[in-house]
């Protein structure tokens, strides 16, 4: 049986399908300018997420692409802009109205984008915490601002299935608020306030901690930036929150024996006065070459003690070539 409040959540995005609400709950995000890339309005004002889960990095050698809560299928259209094969797009959502929505405006789609055929998208009804997916079936799932929707059993059940249903070495990719206070109480229970992305928030580390518990062996935090701000002047606390997006790939590799590989944005510069410097475990720094480093490498390399090596602190901006 669903908890209440995710019947209150169905029933806001049933609404937001049935009459699109412009910042429902999310910022509006830049939108990716393509060749021949053209969004409908109504798909444009159904922009119902925090960030982006769309990268051309992870979208390689035509992979099988699951994204859960479709919205106004935005990014299955960007998805589908990547693969252009029938049925490598697969949208999950447990509010029928937006799957109709959905479906509405990938037709439109179709008469504004000459490359694009609906049978690229597969929509599909089910629950993230219960998908309709075979295992190990998908090379990349993705959700933008649904998880921190979640209470906590419910956030650790929705990753455990989408850890599922990846294939080995596939990636989750994911755009959710993070709140590193304490949100209040009666903030964190208030059904409303949970279903419009603002309460549920918890801290970066927390949400970190609960994909390594699930079983990925390599995080990346791609970006962080500003949200939203709870004020007194609106909300019942009586502090100001500060809420910020961020955008993370959590790989399912296996887990290491020393831990997880989490790319925070650190980096490290060696300054000596050889050509380069060799851990002896398998990083090689370049004579005054930045290398993106885990933060377990970065913490590794500061315990030697050494003064020709500098380590960054986390820019909370990741973009690949890293030392794992």
């Amino acid at each position: 049986m669903k908890d209440t409040y995710i019947k209150t959540v169905e029933d806001v995005y049933k609404s937001a399908a049935e009459n699109p609400d412009v910042g429902l709950c999310c910022t509006t995000t830049p939108i990716w300018q393509l060749p021949d890339l053209h969004i409908p309005t109504k798909m444009l004002k159904m922009n119902y997420g925090c960030g982006s889960t769309v990268h051309p990095r992870d979208l390689i050698n035509n992979p099988t692409v699951l994204y859960v809560g479709v919205g106004g299928g935005m990014e299955l259209l960007q998805f589908a802009y990547f693969s252009r094969k029938p049925g490598k797009i697969i949208g999950v959502d447990s509010v029928v109205e937006m799957l109709y929505a959905c479906k509405t405006n990938l037709i439109e789609a179709k008469r504004m984008n000459g490359w694009f055929n609906p049978d690229f998208v597969t929509l599909k009804s089910g629950d993230a915490l219960d998908l309709p997916v075979e295992d190990q079936s998908v090379d990349v799932a993705a959700q933008n601002c649904l998880f921190n929707i979640f209470k906590q059993d419910d956030l650790k059940k929705a990753l455990s299935e989408m850890y599922r249903v990846l294939k080995p070495h596939g990636r989750l990719i994911l755009s959710d608020p993070v709140c590193e206070q304490e949100m209040p109480e009666n903030l964190k229970q208030d059904e409303r306030l949970r279903a419009l992305c603002l309460s549920g928030a918890i801290p970066l580390k927390d949400y970190l901690r609960v994909l390594t518990d699930t079983g990925f062996g390599t995080i990346e935090v791609r970006a962080k930036r500003p949200y939203r701000v709870l004020s007194p002047n609106h909300y019942a606390t009586d502090k100001l929150i500060y809420i910020e997006s961020v955008e993370i790939c959590a790989i399912k590799d296996p887990m290491p024996e020393d831990g997880p590989c989490t790319f925070t944005g650190k980096t490290a510069i060696y300054f000596g006065v050889d050509d380069y410097f060799d851990d002896g475990v398998g990083h090689i720094l370049k004579q005054n070459q930045p290398l993106a480093v885990c933060d377990k490498t970065a913490k590794a390399l500061s315990d030697l003690g050494r003064d020709d090596i500098f380590i960054s602190e986390s820019t909370w901006f990741y973009d690949g070539g890293g030392c794992c």
